[in-house]
């Protein structure tokens, strides 16, 4: 007869909890998903730039015309029970759906209106398409994921069903962020 000893519980935790954990020693991104900090590679310097382009293009607009916010990696809390808080790459929310004068202290609970992720070689297909689905059902209106290695972004109004843009196409705001437009080809930049 063997015996097995039994593996050690993992403690789950709270949203709450999570935002007054220290970070990893070595600095590596978390994530909370469902009650379990996940450490994460630290992004790639191609995936770097990409996501500061995208951020950038997004910030400009937005501060022309004054529409509302965009952050990047900035904490949304997708699920409670067993919490989940995702970094999106980068994210926008219009004043419409988070006013101006409601800036979340921690965590965003409200639905980023649209949220551009950066596949990075660590992401599986199965991870990217989990990501889009939580932030689709907790409200987001359109999603990007855009792919360094293809030079394309693939625009979601609804999980699974996405439409490929190459680099030598312009993505659109449509009605989520009305007016703006970028050459794909802009996020791949140096």
């Amino acid at each position: 007869m063997t015996t097995t000893e039994a593996e050690p519980a993992v403690k789950l935790v709270t949203a709450d909890e999570y935002a007054h954990m220290p970070p990893p020693e070595d600095g590596s991104p978390t994530e909370l998903i469902r009650g379990r900090v996940i450490v994460m590679s630290p992004p790639s310097f191609v995936h770097g730039l990409v996501q500061l382009n995208l951020a950038y293009a997004l910030k400009t607009f937005v501060k022309q015309h004054n529409t509302g916010r965009v952050t990047v990696e900035s904490g949304v809390l997708t699920e409670t029970g067993l919490d989940t808080v995702r970094g999106p790459d980068v994210a926008y929310w219009s004043f419409a759906t988070l006013p101006a004068d409601q800036v979340p202290v921690v965590f965003s609970n409200v639905a980023p209106d649209l949220v551009a992720e950066v596949v990075s070689p660590s992401n599986s297909r199965k991870h990217i398409a989990t990501k889009v689905r939580e932030f689709f059902t907790l409200g987001a209106k359109m999603i990007w994921v855009v792919d360094p290695d293809e030079r394309t972004a693939t625009v979601y109004r609804k999980p699974g069903d996405g439409r490929v843009l190459w680099d030598d196409a312009t993505i659109t705001g449509e009605d989520v962020l009305p007016g703006f437009s970028c050459p794909v080809a802009e996020f791949f930049g140096s």
